[in-house]
């Protein structure tokens, strides 16, 4: 019976901040565990390093269930984003750990695969239309299946959703302090339609659409957005009103038969079980590191499959490669998966996370190499020390806080 023997946290900035947990065995057995929640790393790094970590010492890496079970019912404060992510940590770390002692692959340990690859979709962008179609065409040469679109809106100074720069990813965090936006949601109503539009009458129905409200709509709002998207046939619209409210996506269900997407704010199975069992959403969009990990994660989707529910993963640049590998096998393994997002990740990424997984045809695969498949090195991540950094916060005109 191999036994833990140390628990380190590693708080690193290679292209932005991440939080990592590494699991030793007495056996020399390591495994690692993706603890970042942007904005709020340092807390999670905390939880970890002085409620968790004394807690695993000694403790059998093989009893993943029970652990969980610990971590989470040990607390007594339950839930919550802080809470769920260092337990998803703790979690990919362990089967990390079975994969590395078993020399399988996790998406093996979990049933095996069942497809060829995994469908993601990348972000394209643009400060007008062309620059948008520009950069639709950029993702499809590039051989991606799915894309998500997203273009500023005339008369708004900045819109989340932009990248910056060149590549394929973004980095929404980008102060010290909250930057502040302003948001216009009728000139945005407005003006949605005629992208999705151009972007169907250049490129056609050969690919899937897809774009993110982020949170700004009322649900009235959201249906009639969904209604006047319906002719471009999207893949999904996600989180179209704010995600605390699930009655609200009642309200937009009786509007438009645009499919909705989803959850990456839930911590956990009960965040999104009435939207599950009522068929309120099509996809639910939870994530291993913010949903108390591959274990916590699996029970969620096999909720969702008895509902027709399929997943569709957040994967932003904000979840490091060990979360996104992690998402990898479970979406490899389980029947009802739909979409993976990947938005890459920034450089030097590269220096800290050795990954194994590949894109070809527009299909993602973890690779088949024992564990996760991502390997870190703790000496490169020390030359690449927090740098704190927080998302916008938007404003309606008249100077109020509103969603994204």
């Amino acid at each position: 019976m191999a036994t833990i023997v140390d628990a380190k946290v590693f708080v690193t900035s290679p292209g932005r901040n991440y939080v990592t947990l590494r699991l030793t065995t007495s056996d020399g057995v390591t495994g690692i565990g993706d603890a970042t929640l942007n904005g709020r790393e340092l807390s999670v790094a905390s939880y970890l390093e002085d409620h968790v970590c004394p807690l695993l010492i000694g403790r059998d890496a093989d009893r993943i269930e029970q652990i969980w079970q610990y971590l989470y019912k040990g607390a007594y404060w339950r839930r919550g984003p802080v809470t769920m992510t260092a337990i998803a940590a703790v979690d990919v770390a362990l089967w990390d750990i079975k994969g590395k002692v078993a020399g399988l692959p996790v998406y093996q340990l979990l049933g095996g695969a069942a497809r060829e690859g995994v469908t993601v979709y990348g972000h394209a962008s643009g400060n007008d239309i062309p620059q948008l179609l520009d950069d639709v065409d950029r993702f499809l040469g590039l051989g991606y299946r799915a894309v998500r679109a997203q273009a500023a809106v005339p008369g708004l100074e900045r819109v989340y959703g932009m990248r910056k720069g060149e590549g394929v990813t973004y980095e929404p965090a980008d102060g010290g302090l909250p930057t502040e936006e302003v948001w216009d949601t009728g000139a945005y109503l407005d003006f949605v339609p005629t992208y999705m539009a151009a972007v169907r009458e250049r490129f056609g129905y050969g690919f899937h659409l897809l774009h993110d409200v982020h949170h700004r709509l009322s649900p009235i709002e959201a249906g009639r957005l969904g209604k006047s998207l319906e002719p471009y046939r999207m893949f999904w619209i996600e989180d179209p009103t704010p995600a605390e409210d699930q009655n609200a996506f009642r309200l937009i269900r009786q509007h438009t038969t645009t499919p909705l997407a989803v959850g990456e704010i839930f911590n956990s199975a009960w965040d999104c079980q009435h939207l599950i069992t009522e068929r309120l959403i099509d996809y639910i969009r939870t994530s291993v590191s913010h949903a108390g990990g591959i274990s916590h994660l699996r029970k969620i989707f096999s909720l969702a499959e008895l509902y027709g529910v399929r997943t569709g993963s957040h994967g932003a640049g904000d979840l490091s490669p060990v979360s996104f590998a992690a998402a990898l096998h479970v979406d490899l393994s389980v029947s009802n998966f739909g979409m993976q997002e990947y938005m890459s990740h920034l450089s030097p990424y590269e220096e800290v996370f050795r990954t194994s997984w590949r894109f070809a045809d527009g299909l993602m695969h973890p690779g088949d190499e024992p564990g996760i498949g991502v390997e870190f090195d703790e000496e490169a991540a020390a030359r690449f020390p927090y740098d704190r950094k927080y998302l916008p916060v938007n404003r309606l005109r008249d100077g109020s806080v509103h969603d994204w």
